[in-house]
């Protein structure tokens, strides 16, 4: 999901410039290679984070051991906002990316408590919905409903019916909460079923949106 404010409603466009001005001016960019952690999961919150290019996960181990993936971040997409003083998950490159920086501290010295408040919880909002999709994507009934929403959703508001896959089978299953032979074999199922094609490893296409749609729904 990509950080958007409407600029001209006006209770959003004057919060939401200055947020976009001071990371422009204060925030520094770094580069990541692919797997690199970003931040950890429970490191003290101190920055904000906006991807400028690549594919960013958020990841959770519990107390079991088990990963859980969080989301999936892409340009313009601001991470790492938290409701408490620390990181529930750890942030990771997912492919190589670049990401801008700057500590929260130096936000409000800049831009000012009233409006970096409103930028921010206008992104952490957005965060709340990202959070209350997933709940609704892990409450599907089967795993192929879960596996069908989760490649219509990576190809809604793409041109066409084609979109990249940057993450891998284990990131897919850890986000869906399946396993990786499950989510195998759900899209070799889509893929028998002419429902959806894969060109190449990391690219699909939907070949038959209804059907797909109707899994969904």
């Amino acid at each position: 999901m990509t950080l958007a404010y409407d600029l001209e409603d006006p209770r959003t466009a004057r919060p939401a410039a200055a947020l976009t001005e001071v990371m422009d001016r204060l925030g520094s960019k770094a580069a990541f290679d692919r797997d690199e952690e970003i931040y950890a999961q429970d490191d003290e919150v101190d920055y904000l984070y906006r991807l400028v290019s690549g594919v960013v996960r958020t990841t959770r181990v519990n107390a079991d051991g088990r990963r859980q993936v969080g989301d999936f971040y892409y340009p313009g997409d601001l991470f790492g906002l938290e409701v408490g003083p620390d990181h529930q998950f750890s942030a990771e490159a997912l492919t190589a990316c670049e990401v801008q920086m700057v500590r929260r501290s130096s936000v409000r010295a800049f831009a000012g408590d009233v409006e970096l408040d409103r930028a921010i919880l206008a992104a952490t909002r957005r965060e709340l919905q990202r959070a209350q999709d997933h709940v609704l994507l892990l409450g599907r009934r089967s795993a192929r409903e879960k596996v069908a929403a989760f490649l219509m959703s990576l190809a809604d508001g793409r041109d066409g019916d084609g979109a990249e896959l940057p993450m891998g089978r284990q990131d897919m299953a850890d986000y869906l909460g399946l396993t990786i032979e499950t989510v195998s074999r759900m899209l070799t199922q889509l893929q028998d079923e002419a429902i959806v094609a894969f060109p190449t490893f990391r690219r699909f296409q939907i070949t038959r949106r209804e059907a797909l749609a109707a899994l969904v729904d």
